[in-house]
């Protein structure tokens, strides 16, 4: 055990009943919590001082994720963002508003609604990701690379385990 304490091991000492051999599991899982908190917290944060919030970041990325000409289809949203059909409607007329997307009918299937990054939409994009980026790099920069390198190979394993390949299981 690290010579210095934190939070969990704390919580860790006050917690009784639980067998020996799952008390390292649970105070993984406190730590995976916590430590995810954290980070969101911090990112809602810097968001904010851009005007932009969690959910919007996430559109944001999916149709710059996609590409020039930046656009998905509502359903390749759908997918990507693991939302229902009305979430996405709602987070897509959000940002229609700030003038960061635009929807269009798809001139391959009327039926289908195809939404666009704006040029504004895509700088903004464009900026937010870079904060972004910093941000991810300062907090989690008191790891070295190679303890950053064995953090994600761990994790990609729990990751493939809990939800496979594509992350929808």
């Amino acid at each position: 055990m690290p010579a210095e304490r934190d939070h969990v091991d704390g919580v860790m000492a006050q917690i009784t009943g639980v067998r020996e051999e799952d008390r390292v599991s649970k105070a993984l899982s406190f730590r995976l919590l916590r430590a995810a908190r954290l980070l969101e917290t911090e990112l809602r944060r810097e968001f904010d001082a851009f005007g932009v919030g969690l959910w919007e970041v996430e559109l944001l990325g999916a149709l710059k994720r996609a590409g020039p000409p930046y656009r998905l289809s509502a359903g390749q949203l759908l997918d990507s963002m693991r939302l229902t059909s009305g979430g996405v409607t709602k987070r897509v007329a959000g940002l229609e508003r700030k003038g960061w997307v635009r929807r269009d009918i798809d001139p391959g299937d009327r039926r289908q609604i195809l939404v666009s990054l704006t040029e504004e939409g895509l700088a903004r994009a464009i900026e937010v990701f870079g904060m972004k980026t910093q941000t991810e790099a300062r907090l989690l920069g008191v790891l070295s690379h190679a303890e950053q390198d064995r953090m994600n190979d761990d994790l990609r394993e729990l990751l493939l385990e809990w939800e496979g390949p594509d992350g929808r299981a």
